[in-house]
């Protein structure tokens, strides 16, 4: 049994599912616990990530002698949930905090707008609290399950969990679920605002039974793109040979470097398009060709790299990993980087290939969202 508390400025409704039932109603319940946050998505700016601000409202009726607790957690999911039940255990924490929030353990933060607008949502029992994330965790990446696969997806993720228990983490303490509400974050970054010039490679080849070579230089006119934007890919050909160039196949493939438990690294094809552009012998060729890698096209290639995915909501490919100077990468889960291959088909047999790092990420939007009062509740009805 679940319960969702939707809030509108027009209505309050309850929804319960009993039994994979769905029933809309206006019950009256008493909330143990309620968890606000503000939003979902925290900026890593590089040098300091958004503090995670929430309020826990807490009712201390039936309490008894259980302390409450508000704790955030990095974690690297990399196996099947369903089979934690046996005893095996697939999910490892990066990094952990534990708040306790009731009694009062003198966890006073400074109190900023956001705890505001969420106190007064709360009321007087209301229940303030902030996290800071480091900044060498890793960003929200989820790996795309396959149509047949079941549980939560494998990747990093970000919780949010208020619970009751005697100790914060005490592995022989069973805390019942009814006694826990949880909220799912994601932190990501945003393309930076200074960004240099863009990557250009080029390669002379020669071929057998000919004296002369062909050569293939492949540049791209800026170091960023974003996500669904269109890559312009300047191609441009040399064909000092009497061979002749039938086509330019480019493709953009995806790496995904799992560094936590193993030293798995597996690349996998996001865009392979095939342009008919012929060049004959002793001819050359210049245009620059526009391709868009989209996770539309990908959907059921399991084990594809995503941004975090947030429960019902779309995502798109995972973002380039950006490292900076003296991180643990081990500490960062999942890396995540793309290339583009350029390559002509040349008659005869043989080609000429040609590689182009590149950069997938979200451009910084110009007023990021206001507040968006989220929250979960442990209730029981009396």
């Amino acid at each position: 049994m679940t319960c969702c508390f939707v809030n509108s400025s027009i209505y309050y409704i309850f929804i319960l599912h009993f039994d994979n039932t769905c029933i809309v109603c206006n019950t009256p319940f008493v909330f143990q616990l309620t968890l606000y946050l503000g939003k979902r998505d925290y900026v890593d700016h590089v040098d300091s990530v958004d503090p995670v601000e929430g309020v826990l409202k807490i009712d201390p009726a039936d309490l008894g002698d259980r302390k409450v607790w508000i704790q955030l957690a990095c974690a690297f999911r990399y196996g099947r949930e369903d089979l934690d039940v046996i005893g095996l255990s697939f999910r490892k924490d990066i990094w952990i905090q534990h708040i306790q929030l009731y009694p009062d353990a003198g966890h006073k933060p400074t109190l900023t707008e956001m705890h505001d607008t969420l106190l007064k949502k709360a009321g007087e029992q209301g229940h303030p609290f902030t996290f800071n994330i480091p900044t060498n965790l890793p960003c929200s990446v989820t790996l795309q399950p396959g149509p047949d696969d079941k549980g939560k997806a494998c990747g990093v993720d970000f919780e949010v969990k208020a619970y009751l228990a005697q100790s914060a983490d005490d592995p022989d303490e069973k805390i019942d679920k009814k006694d826990t509400c949880r909220l799912v974050i994601r932190k990501i970054q945003f393309a930076p605002d200074n960004t240099g010039s863009g990557q250009k490679a080029e390669l002379c080849k020669s071929f057998m039974m000919s004296d002369k070579p062909v050569f293939l230089e492949a540049s791209l006119d800026k170091e960023i793109y974003y996500h669904g934007d269109p890559i312009p890919v300047t191609v441009k050909i040399k064909n000092e040979t009497t061979k002749v160039v039938k086509k330019i196949k480019v493709t953009v493939d995806q790496t995904t470097d799992v560094v936590l438990y193993s030293a798995d690294k597996y690349t996998k094809s996001v865009l392979c398009e095939e342009f008919g552009e012929t060049v004959e012998g002793n001819a050359t060729f210049e245009k620059t060709l526009p391709i868009t890698p989209l996770l539309a096209n990908n959907k059921e290639k399991r084990g594809l790299s995503l941004d975090g995915r947030l429960k019902d909501e779309d995502t798109n490919l995972a973002s380039t990993t950006i490292i900076r100077g003296g991180m643990d990468k081990e500490m960062l889960g999942i890396l995540v980087s793309y290339k583009i291959k350029v390559n002509l088909m040349v008659s005869g047999g043989g080609d000429v290939t040609v590689e182009l790092p590149l950069t997938l990420m979200h451009p910084k939007p110009k007023v990021l969202n206001d507040v968006q009062t989220l929250f979960a509740s442990v209730w029981h009805h009396k």
